[in-house]
């Protein structure tokens, strides 16, 4: 039975519809043989980078998509890497790796290590910042009810270890001095 006399003339087979007919027509027509139909198997399989096995004519799953579109962007985004000069230069990237005992010659990883601790540094930062804010409006609340006639004219924004500690004690560092007693 032809493929196409089958079907309404007003919808359109694309011709890879038509071949996956033709392969399974002929599949079903012949014998199946154990050592062609292992061989066929291996063939079929596909492994990805991740080590994940796909079909071809299956479709993928949302989690596959996932992992491929991600695999995707992290090839793209280590590209960009070759062009870009981080904030924290190579040198002291490679000092501080090598003193950690991590070893790789590929150049964008560094770089890309050397950003993520840039975006580490720029969070703790912006995080001590807001406790220096929140202390300086508390102090300038606590004038405001004294009432005292001098208001306090510094405006400038001072960190000091107390916001530094109150910030790094969200990401599990404790910086702070042990309290003595006497």
């Amino acid at each position: 039975m032809d493929i196409d006399s089958a079907t309404d003339r007003s919808t359109p087979i694309s011709t890879q519809e038509k071949e996956k007919e033709k392969e399974k027509e002929a599949t079903k027509a012949e014998p199946m043989n154990t050592e062609n139909a292992e061989d066929e198997d291996q063939e079929e399989t596909s492994k990805n980078e991740d080590n994940v096995e796909e079909k071809p004519d299956a479709p993928l799953t949302r989690k596959d998509e996932e992992m491929l579109r991600k695999n995707k962007t992290l090839a793209e985004f280590l590209l960009l890497m070759d062009h870009y000069t981080p904030i924290i230069p190579d040198a002291v990237t490679d000092y501080y790796l090598g003193r950690t005992g991590f070893d790789c010659d590929d150049i964008r990883v560094k770089r890309l290590l050397a950003l993520a601790a840039q975006k580490f540094i720029a969070d703790i930062a912006t995080d001590a910042f807001q406790y220096c804010k929140i202390r300086t409006a508390r102090k300038y609340c606590e004038e405001a009810r004294r009432q005292t006639p001098f208001p306090i004219q510094d405006k400038k924004t001072v960190l000091t270890m107390d916001d530094l500690s109150a910030a790094l004690s969200e990401y599990g560092i404790n910086i702070k001095k042990p309290e003595y007693f006497i």
